[in-house]
């Protein structure tokens, strides 16, 4: 596809923005739209995964009827079956009357399935059926309805991840990403966090009767170093803050950083994708870059202290810094400059082989992942799924390790 074609599109669909991996799927969208071929969009939330669905749907052949958007995830499960299946009279206590689900109200158009990996796995085995045969069944019906449509879904989450942990079924997540689309999050599109911030700035602009907003350069460079957990949700609710209540028009980083929340980094040792095997093997992997760079830094040091062994002023430097090379005079043959270093720095030296103590209790991952966990439990009053989830981990896993180090909250 050319890139004039593709700008046309962005810009007929309101997508901002000349990142490669944004034009990608812009470009995968629109080849596949003409088709109907099933689609997955993957992204986090809030980059605009449901702008891409509407522009397949523009484009592909069931574009003259319905496009219905259903949020999986807000519809409790014991409904979910009937409002997308519909239901018959008497189906269970409270259906007085026959109902069209959202399925059958498509017909002709296209269904919007975002965060589908939410959907119970009963519910699942009927989407396989529509989209393996185009056919369904009401709740509390036996006569099976055919029907057409294009099927559309979206997630944030990584499905392989839920198939393996048997919460979503292997045969739909093949079915599903029959073409698969992703949407890159807004950390990732350089500069089009700029192009976006000036968009906003002139529709909330137009909104509240105010001049738009201008970015500071300082301000322009905080923008683009923060990584917008939120993505582009985030950034525009960031902007009509900043419209609706800043006086000066012109945005300082000093004004920026007030409205920028603090974003919380999970720490590689409580990866919640990570088996209990995989986070032994990850921690037999960090352990032995530590030590292999605690082992590089003696050697470097060895080699500084014999290249400065070799000369007068060198052994002044020793003199100097008798702290540094204590290590090295105590496991070799001392010299007269040695013993010397090793007598006028002896409490210099004391104070060493207590920090690097301090080291090697510091290398302790164990440690520091025990502790972390007891601050979370302490700081959530020993609520397991609220200390699982400051630490970027399943209520599951905080059990384990709670078990793992013999803690008293079980």
């Amino acid at each position: 596809m050319q890139e004039e074609e593709i700008q046309h599109i962005k810009q007929k669909f309101g997508i901002i923005g000349n990142a490669q991996a944004l034009n990608r799927a812009v470009t995968v969208a629109v080849q596949v739209a003409p088709t109907a071929m099933t689609v997955l969009i993957t992204g986090e939330s809030g980059s605009g995964k449901e702008s891409f669905s509407k522009l397949i749907h523009s484009l592909s052949p069931y574009k003259h009827g319905q496009f219905i958007a259903i949020n999986c995830g807000a519809i409790p499960e014991g409904t979910i079956d009937s409002e997308l299946f519909g239901h018959k009279k008497g189906a269970f206590t409270g259906a007085s009357e026959e109902r069209k689900g959202y399925f059958e109200e498509a017909d002709g158009g296209t269904i919007f399935l975002d965060e589908i990996a939410e959907l119970p796995l009963s519910t699942q085995a009927r989407l396989l059926r529509v989209l393996e045969y185009g056919e369904f069944i009401k709740v509390g019906a036996s006569k099976v309805q055919k029907i057409s449509l294009r099927v559309i879904a979206a997630t944030n989450v990584d499905l392989l991840e839920a198939v393996y942990k048997g919460k979503f079924r292997e045969d739909l997540y093949y079915r599903l990403t029959t073409v698969p689309l992703r949407i890159p999050p807004l950390r990732e599109r350089g500069t089009d966090i700029i192009f976006l911030f000036r968009k906003f700035a002139t529709d909330f602009s137009d909104k509240y009767h105010v001049k738009p907003l201008q970015l500071a350069k300082e301000a322009q460079k905080t923008l683009l170093a923060y990584r917008f957990p939120g993505n582009i949700r985030q950034l525009k609710n960031l902007v009509e803050q900043l419209s609706a209540l800043e006086m000066d028009r012109h945005i300082a980083q000093e004004t920026l950083l007030q409205y920028l929340p603090p974003v919380r980094y999970d720490l590689p040792v409580l990866y919640q994708g990570a088996s209990a095997a995989d986070a032994l093997q990850e921690r037999d992997i960090l352990y032995r870059i530590l030590f292999d760079m605690k082992k590089d830094v003696g050697e470097l040091k060895k080699l500084v202290f014999e290249l400065l062994s070799t000369n007068a002023p060198g052994n002044q430097r020793i003199k100097e810094h008798a702290v540094l090379f204590q290590s090295i005079a105590s496991s070799t043959a001392a010299t007269p400059v040695q013993v010397i270093a090793h007598s006028s720095q002896a409490d210099e030296a004391h104070t060493y082989e207590k920090a690097e103590a301090a080291e090697e209790e510091n290398l302790s991952i164990g440690d520091k992942e025990r502790t972390l966990i007891v601050k979370a439990l302490m700081r959530h009053r020993n609520k397991r799924k609220e200390a699982a989830k400051s630490l970027g981990i399943s209520e599951r896993t905080l059990y384990r390790k709670i078990k793992q180090y013999d803690l008293d909250y079980a």
